[in-house]
């Protein structure tokens, strides 16, 4: 084998990626080379874009996403693929996908914050999931009484959801289902002493709420909002490195 040859290369990349089970960057690409025999950046580069034109008209593409390069089967075959494995996908709430569409949008942003924009008190269950599958992370304390934790995504949330950084997160639109209406004094005090529970906003199935959306719909609906999107990790790793 010719490691000097983008098509050749190509092919041991695609046995890499195969394998793996997991995005690989370039930086890791290039470790899995002894340094005698170990191709420059430009032409690992050079090597998955071949990797990538001979995957035209195949079920599989390379993707790129935060952490790296991955072959992945097409998004139009999901709905089959997906009958392979019996256990059923994981439905989140509108409430959970309300929550991480701020994070992402404003990040940081603190759990007070996203109660304001949301109108409810946000579950601690909710920031439990997203904490426990790695989509947020705390990446600071709000300077204010309390210091309440900043968070923020991370590289598993734009894995996840086929990004490559923040940038490529849709275009906001008005969330018209972020506005509450205004309540009655009377509502406004059992909204006060009944607060919401786990059965209202955590188990609701879809056949039972059909006003339910998902991640990708609700996206579509927000609006502009104030703050810029962050593309990059730089700070989170400075500040993780701080904390450390």
């Amino acid at each position: 084998m010719n490691l000097s040859e983008p098509k050749d290369l190509a092919s041991l990349l695609e046995a890499f990626l195969l394998t793996s089970g997991k995005p690989l960057s370039l930086d890791r690409l290039g470790e899995l080379f002894d340094e005698a025999e170990r191709p420059e950046p430009a032409l690992l580069k050079k090597a998955l874009e071949v990797l990538g034109r001979s995957c035209k008209g195949r079920a599989f593409e390379l993707k790129e996403v935060a952490s790296g390069y991955r072959l992945q089967v097409r998004e139009r075959f999901s709905p089959w693929v997906g009958r392979l494995w019996e256990e059923r996908p994981q439905r989140y709430s509108r409430a959970l996908l309300e929550t991480l569409a701020l994070i992402a949008y404003r990040q940081p942003i603190t759990r007070g914050e996203i109660e304001d924009v949301r109108g409810v008190a946000v579950n601690s269950q909710i920031i439990k999931t997203l904490l426990e599958r790695e989509w947020v992370r705390v990446v600071g304390h709000r300077e204010v009484p309390g210091r309440p934790a900043m968070f923020a995504t991370t590289k598993a949330f734009l894995d996840h959801f086929n990004l490559k950084g923040l940038g490529e997160l849709p275009p906001l639109a008005v969330l018209r289902e972020m506005e509450p209406e205004p309540l009655s004094v009377l509502e406004a005090e059992e909204a006060v002493a009944l607060p919401v529970t786990m059965d209202e906003e955590e188990t609701v199935q879809a056949a039972d709420a059909p006003e339910k959306t998902s991640f990708r719909s609700l996206l579509a609906e927000l609006d502009d909002m104030e703050q810029g999107l962050k593309t990059d990790f730089d700070d989170l790793r400075e500040e993780t490195s701080g904390e450390a």
